[in-house]
Parts: structure tokens; sequence; C-alpha cells
């Protein structure tokens, strides 16, 4: 039992210390595209489409449950999607969806990691270990499906 024990501790002390290991981005390039916005039943969908039309990060307010998924593509699963504005950085739990070749994460809408992505200045940034950064422009579409989310 004791070395279950200090196994599931290791094992947490390694995923912090990996999720903590956010790059600054402040000065990365941003990826050229445009940010489009919609709502839909049930809430609201602000999507970042490369210049290639691609689509790269997906941000899905459920108003009903008052949270926000935010999803970018990924090449496989990965334990953290990493947040990068310009006033906080955070690794938060992720899943991914292989079907879609989405990473996903679920935040609350109170949570105060949207407020510093609706209020980056410039750029966001989302990474995941062994995969290039997405670093995309700030713009208001963004803010708008955090802001629907919120009573």
């Amino acid at each position: 039992m004791k070395l279950k024990i200090a196994a599931a501790l290791a094992l947490t002390a390694a995923s912090s210390l990996h999720a903590q290991a956010i790059p600054d981005l402040s000065t990365a390039t941003v990826l050229p595209g445009n940010w489009s916005f919609a709502f839909g039943a049930g809430g609201s969908d602000a999507t970042f489409t490369d210049s290639a039309g691609n689509q790269q990060l997906w941000m899905h307010c459920t108003r009903v449950t008052r949270r926000l998924s935010i999803a970018k593509r990924a090449t496989g699963a990965a334990p953290f999607l990493q947040v990068w504005t310009d006033s906080m950085q955070r690794s938060v739990p992720a899943s991914y969806n292989p079907a879609t070749g989405r990473l996903t994460i679920d935040v609350a809408a109170q949570d105060p990691l949207l407020d510093a992505i609706a209020s980056s200045r410039g750029r966001m940034g989302f990474t995941i270990p062994n995969q290039p950064a997405l670093v995309v422009p700030a713009w208001p579409e963004a803010a708008r499906a955090i802001e629907d989310c919120r009573p």
C-alpha cells in the first residue's frame, strides 16, 4: 500500500513539474489568420482559422453549465494544455479526442484564466509539450465567447 501511495505521489510531482514548464511567448510570432464568432444553440463559438483556412483553435461556451471549452489541434494525447497570456500562464488538465484530433480543456466561466485570455494584449498562446506552440492574436471574438458564458 505504501509503495502505491509513493508511486502516485511521484507521478503527481513529475506531472506538476512538467506542467509548469510553460514557455514565454511574449516575442513569439503570431500565426496569421482570423477569428470568427457565432451564436449557436445553447451557447456560442469563437474559432481561429489560419491564413490557409485551417481551423486551429476553438472556444465553445455552454451557457447552461457556464463552462468554456478550449480546443487546439494536436497530434496526440497530452495531460495538459498550457495557456499563456501576457498576465497569466497555466497548465490545465486536458483530454484528447482522436476522432477530431483535438486536445480540449474545460474551464468554469468565472475562472481568472478566462479574464487573462479576454484581456491579453496582442497575443495568447496554447502549447502542448513536444508540439509547436499555437500563438494567436488576441481579438474580441474570444472575449465575446467568454462573456457569453457569464451570468
